[in-house]
């Protein structure tokens, strides 16, 4: 639990207007009764969240109350670029994994986990640039996977996926000498 709450933490408060902030945090139903201990941290920092009936429910007496709000369904997958985020509570790995698939920018996704098979599960299902087990997505950067200045980041799957740099930008020409070379 100490580890998430330092990861949502840092991945909600560290830079609100960057496109690698957390904006939806996704909770199994198991997990709700850890709720509060794990986004306390949030509530000093004043980041207003917008949950789900379920979460609602417990965060309701114990977060600020201009802090909290029902969410509407347009709060889910909603890149918020402040500090406002979402939270929605899921009964299993699948339905989680689906409700990234339906409202993710395909940028950063993130699971914090100790189940190695729901861990490899998530892993082998969600479709982002990059996809983190156990850390924060604030390091969905260029300078931070060894580039160098990032100039960019996208979400396509052809040619750059993820931070990009000056060699993303570049193209290739081959140049091919032969002497009578052919292909059999």
């Amino acid at each position: 639990m100490e580890k998430g709450r330092l990861i949502i933490e840092n991945a909600k408060t560290r830079r609100v207007s960057v496109c690698n902030v957390l904006d939806t945090l996704i909770i199994h139903k198991d997990r709700l009764e850890d709720l509060w201990t794990i986004v306390e941290p949030l509530s000093g920092k004043s980041v207003e969240i917008f949950a789900d009936e379920e979460s609602y429910k417990i965060l309701m007496s114990l977060y600020p109350a201009r802090l909290i709000h029902l969410a509407k369904p347009e709060d889910f997958g909603r890149e918020f670029l402040s500090y406002k985020m979402s939270v929605r509570t899921v009964d299993t790995a699948a339905e989680a994994v689906e409700h990234i698939a339906r409202h993710t920018s395909g940028h950063s996704e993130a699971i914090i986990a100790e189940d190695e098979e729901v861990i490899s599960y998530f892993l082998a299902r969600v479709d982002a640039a990059a996809v983190y087990v156990n850390a924060s997505t604030a390091f969905t950067d260029g300078g931070e996977f060894g580039m160098g200045a990032e100039i960019g980041i996208s979400t396509q799957k052809l040619h750059a996926r993820g931070p990009m740099a000056l060699e993303a930008l570049t193209s290739y020409k081959w140049i091919v000498f032969g002497n009578g070379h052919i292909r059999t």
